[in-house]
């Protein structure tokens, strides 16, 4: 990768559907909110990992104690999983997750401060764990050099890249005065283009789905695709709580401009059916929380064979080249996530003990 496409920045923000090394995933516990129906949550877990594995390599983290029994039940192949005893709050990587930047040929992997989607949620453990991962004296991850940025709040599915400079994200979310409260939205684009080397911010004002916790990350509303493409969140029926908002936010996408002046390529992803909890709350089942690999699209679907099907072939139209992969999300929209949420994948250079796409150590 270079930055050649990016000439007035010093750094640039690989796009997803870019080469990876491996994607990381935390392992859910006894200790995590998971534990009332973990054995769901594990099987839902195991489908992700293995459709992963089976293009490229998976770093898992967890609690040794309490994780280990339960992966080799699955039986992951050994040269694709690698398993690192590490503390860890919850499961949502994408989001304590290091976050991969090129600067003059070289990675560097940014360590933001997690505080729990704006102190809603225990992060005491999940906020070291790039920290610990890149502390292990004995069978080095971190290949590329961590940086320190624990003085700024930020997730990763708060963040949508090109690869190109252009940043795609929600003023929700990051102006949340319980994330960077002390900054306004000129000194968070300030800090965002310097950290990324970003020259094209895209700021979404409207967009959020009922019992979002995340306070509307961008990776629930709409995502990035080659070719100034968006693939976005359609209002849905007109009875639903989320369909005001995600109109307002398809008008705003269609005044979105490219670096080039241009409208975006804008295509429409159905809603889901609502999808509630036991206790009647509506969660944010959403299709845009799709994984992109270079050669596959992981899409979380929800038993909704019609909407299943539509979001399958929509993705094809994005990503031609792409295989899509249905993977069934209900367990895991059950704490107000889903597939994209649990994943965040390393660029290439970026991780160590990784040869011709295998754990070599």
């Amino acid at each position: 990768m270079s930055d050649k496409n990016c000439p007035n920045a010093l750094r640039r923000l690989p796009a997803e559907w870019e080469a990876h090394d491996c994607v990381l995933l935390a392992w859910p516990h006894e200790q995590t909110d998971w534990n009332y129906m973990l054995d769901e949550a594990r099987d839902c877990f195991a489908s992700i990992v293995k459709a992963i594995a089976q293009e490229e390599c998976v770093l898992l983290v967890g609690p040794a104690e309490l994780c280990l029994s339960s992966i080799k039940k699955h039986n992951f192949p050994s040269d694709r999983v690698k398993f690192v005893d590490i503390p860890t709050n919850d499961t949502w990587a994408r989001d304590f997750g290091g976050i991969t930047v090129e600067e003059n040929g070289s990675l560097r992997i940014l360590d933001f401060k997690f505080n729990g989607w704006g102190l809603k949620f225990a992060s005491n453990y999940d906020n070291l764990i790039n920290t610990r991962l890149n502390q292990l004296s004995e069978n080095k991850i971190f290949a590329a050099q961590l940086e320190n940025h624990l003085n700024f709040v930020l997730e990763g599915g708060s963040i949508e890249s090109d690869g190109n400079g252009t940043l795609l994200t929600t003023s929700e979310c990051l102006l949340s005065p319980n994330r960077n409260g002390e900054f306004g939205r000129k000194e968070i684009a300030e800090y965002l283009s310097k950290a990324f080397g970003i020259d094209h911010l895209l700021w979404l004002d409207h967009g959020a789905l009922a019992g979002d916790d995340t306070d509307s990350h961008i990776d629930t509303l709409a995502r990035l695709a080659p070719h100034d493409t968006i693939l976005y969140v359609g209002p849905g029926d007109e009875n639903d709580p989320n369909s005001e908002s995600l109109r307002l936010m398809r008008e705003q996408l269609s005044s979105l401009r490219t670096v080039s002046g241009q409208p975006y390529n804008l295509i429409e992803l159905p809603s889901p059916e609502p999808v509630f909890d036991e206790s009647g709350m509506q969660l944010p089942a959403t299709y845009a929380n799709f994984l992109i690999t270079p050669k596959r699209i992981l899409l979380p679907v929800y038993a909704q064979p019609k909407k299943d099907f539509l979001a399958e072939q929509i993705l094809k139209i994005a990503f031609p080249d792409h295989e899509v992969i249905p993977i069934d999300c209900r367990a895991l929209i059950q704490q107000h996530g889903s597939l994209h949420c649990v994943t965040m994948q390393f660029p290439v250079g970026a991780i160590a003990g990784i040869k011709d796409g295998k754990w070599i150590d």
